[in-house]
Parts: structure tokens; C-alpha cells; sequence
């Protein structure tokens, strides 16, 4: 019995891309995984060695892929920002968040800025609502920027499962 006979008309460049689409997914969940990267992986790869991907398709699922990642990078120090830690204080918890990615992995990083955003507020303002709430809304934002990684991959893998499978 042959067991490749199943697979012999799979394309695997498409099988690749659409790993890369799903694991995109998937990354943009984990803290400081490169979840939009790993999605704009696969369009290129399926773009550039595949079959059937256009060109403006191809630059419009990219660029909603970097518009993830740009979201992804602003959203620890705009949701500090917001909610009211200084610009030392964003600056230093990104530091900390990247420096504890390596030690402690993922969770690592949003304990670490949640955190460094909670001391060095009340160490500057002695206010523990003050550094709470600047901790708090800090949280959120990473929250916030997995959805919308979340969202935007998934729209990008419809998006290329449409035009590929159905155009």
C-alpha cells in the first residue's frame, strides 16, 4: 500500500505558508512571540515560490501583517503611558519585559513590565492607587495587543485561504 498516494497533489509550499499563517496565530497569543511575523512568513513564501498569490494581495496580507506587528511594539509603552507611568518608567519595563523573555520566557516578559511599572511608579510617587493603576491598565494593553494580533492574523490567513482556495 502507498501511503504517499494522498499527498502526491498537495503543493507544499502552500502547506508551509499555512503553517506559518496558523502558527501566526498562535504566536500572536504568546507575549513577545513573533506571531505576525510568522503569518507574513507564509504569504511571502507562498507568494514568492507558490502558486496563485498576486502581487497587491500579497503587499495588502504583508502590511496588515507589519500593521500587527507596529501595534504589538507600541502597545506595552502607549497602555503605560496611558495610565500615567512616566516615560523612564515605560522605557525601563520594556528593558526589563525584554531581558526576562530570555530568562524566564513569555510569561516572564508581562510579569516583568507589569511589575516595573508597579515599582518604579510607587517608588517615584509613593502612591500605591497611582502605581496600581498605571500597573493595571499596563496589563491591559498587553491584553488588548494580543487581540487584535489575534484578530489580524486571523484575517490574514481568510484572507489568503480566499483569495487562494476560492479566486
Amino acid at each position: 500500500m502507498d501511503v504517499t498516494a494522498p499527498l502526491a497533489g498537495v503543493d507544499p509550499v502552500l502547506v508551509v505558508a499555512l503553517v506559518l499563517l496558523v502558527a501566526g496565530i498562535v504566536g500572536s497569543v504568546i507575549p513577545s512571540m513573533p506571531g505576525p511575523l510568522l503569518s507574513v512568513a507564509g504569504v511571502l513564501a507562498f507568494w514568492l515560490w507558490g502558486d496563485g498569490l498576486g502581487t497587491f494581495v500579497a503587499l495588502g496580507l504583508v502590511a496588515v501583517g507589519l500593521f500587527a506587528v507596529v501595534a504589538d511594539l507600541l502597545a506595552d509603552a502607549v497602555s503605560a503611558r496611558v495610565g500615567g507611568a512616566s516615560w523612564r518608567t515605560t522605557a525601563l519595563a520594556g528593558v526589563v519585559g525584554l531581558v526576562l523573555l530570555f530568562v524566564t520566557g513569555p510569561l516572564g516578559v508581562v510579569v516583568g513590565v507589569v511589575g516595573t511599572v508597579f515599582a518604579l511608579e510607587y517608588w517615584d510617587t509613593e502612591d500605591h492607587r497611582h502605581a496600581a493603576r498605571a500597573a493595571a491598565t499596563t496589563s491591559l494593553g498587553i491584553l488588548a495587543s494580543a487581540v487584535v494580533q489575534v484578530l489580524l492574523t486571523l484575517s490574514m490567513l481568510l484572507g489568503f485561504g480566499l483569495f487562494v482556495f476560492v479566486w
